[in-house]
């Protein structure tokens, strides 16, 4: 697995697994039912705590994007559904608001910033599976 993780980030390390393994997931470098390296060998490979390892992957398992059979190991979720969150599209939507208040505080036009959500779109599989909340900020 080709994760990049940043010590230095104000994101934790295990957040920082989650986020990435869920990029990897839709841009198909990991495919579902593929076989994750245990919590042992990625703390090894990454050279981090294993229970720094076991929480990324507890939390990916919670959002059903991965699954642990005993005796066997953990892998990709055969079958990812999409589910709404309100609480996470409501912070997700708040953490929008706060890019778009920056952006235009840097000069970054609209037409930008509209190019680089196409492109990570793009990047990640061209999905869009948009869950519509009817309260605007």
């Amino acid at each position: 697995m080709l994760l990049n993780l940043d010590p230095r980030s104000h994101i934790p390390i295990w957040e920082q697994l989650v986020n990435q393994v869920k990029e990897l997931i839709l841009k198909e470098v990991i495919l579902p039912g593929e076989k994750l390296p245990s919590v042992r060998e990625l703390s090894s490979v990454l050279l981090i705590n294993p229970n720094t390892v076991s929480k990324a992957y507890q939390e990916l398992e919670r959002q059903e994007i991965i699954e642990t059979l005993r005796g066997k190991g953990t892998f990709v979720s055969q079958t990812i559904i999409p589910k709404a969150d309100e609480q996470k599209i409501e912070a997700l939507r708040q953490a929008l608001k706060q890019l778009v208040i920056e952006s235009s505080y840097l000069g970054i036009e609209k037409e930008y910033f509209i190019q680089w959500v196409e492109q990570y779109t793009k990047e990640l599989g061209g999905r869009s599976n948009v869950a519509e909340s009817s309260s605007d900020s």
